[in-house]
C-alpha cells in the first residue's frame, strides 16, 4: 500500500504542473489533517468564536484551489501554504467581526511552550494585534515571521518547519523562542501611537 504522504507529494507536484484533476484528488487526502490543525488553533480561541474549524478549512482550501497552480515541493510545503491561507481567513474574519468596534486599549499575552503567543479568550482584537505584530516581525526578520506563521497558524512541528524552510531543526527551535519573546513584548505594548508628540 502506498504511503499517503507520497501520494500527497505526487498530487501536489501534478497540481503544480497545472493538473486540476490532481488538485481535486488531493482534498480527501489532506482534509483531515487540515481539520486537525484548525481544531488545534481553535482550542486556543474563545469558546464562542463565530468561525468554526470546518468553515476555516473550507475557506482556506477554496482560496488555495482558486490558484490554478500551487508551487508545492512537498506535503510540508503544502501545509505551510495552507497556514498562510488560514491566517488570512482568520484575520479577514476578525476584521469583519470588529468593523466599527473600538479597539481595546491593551492586551494580556502569555507564552505557551507548545504553541507560542496565545490569545486570551476574548476579542478578535487580539488576533489583529498578533497579525500586526507578525507583519512587523516579518519585515524585521522574514524567517522568524515564517516560523511563527507555520507553527502558530499552521500547526507545523519544528521538524516540518525545518523541512519547509530548508534549515536545521535547532535553528527553528532557537528562532521560534526568540520570535515568541519578541511577539510577547510587542503585543503587550499594544499598537504604537500614531502621534507621539506631547
Amino acid at each position: 500500500m502506498a504511503d499517503p504522504s507520497d501520494s500527497v507529494t505526487r498530487l501536489l507536484r501534478a497540481w503544480g504542473r497545472g493538473n486540476l484533476q490532481a488538485r481535486d484528488e488531493l482534498l480527501p487526502l489532506v482534509y483531515g489533517e487540515l481539520r486537525r490543525r484548525a481544531g488545534a488553533y481553535f482550542r486556543r480561541e474563545r469558546p464562542n468564536h463565530t468561525l468554526q474549524p470546518t468553515a476555516l478549512v473550507n475557506e482556506a482550501y477554496l482560496r488555495l484551489v482558486a490558484q490554478h497552480r500551487v508551487p508545492s515541493r512537498s506535503r510540508a510545503h503544502f501545509f505551510s501554504l495552507a497556514a498562510t491561507m488560514m491566517r488570512r481567513v482568520l484575520v479577514d474574519h476578525a476584521r469583519e467581526h470588529n468593523a466599527g468596534k473600538r479597539p481595546l486599549a491593551g492586551v494580556r499575552v502569555t507564552l505557551d511552550e507548545g504553541l507560542g503567543v496565545t490569545q486570551p479568550r476574548g476579542d478578535d482584537v487580539e488576533l489583529l494585534l498578533l497579525d500586526d505584530a507578525l507583519t512587523e516581525l516579518s519585515a524585521l526578520d522574514s524567517r522568524q515571521g515564517q516560523i511563527v506563521e507555520l507553527r502558530y497558524f499552521g500547526g507545523l512541528s519544528e521538524h516540518e518547519v525545518a523541512e519547509v524552510l530548508a534549515i536545521s531543526r535547532a535553528t527553528v527551535t532557537r528562532e521560534w523562542q526568540t520570535a515568541r519573546m519578541w511577539l510577547a513584548r510587542r503585543m503587550t505594548a499594544g499598537r504604537p501611537r500614531k502621534n507621539t508628540a506631547r
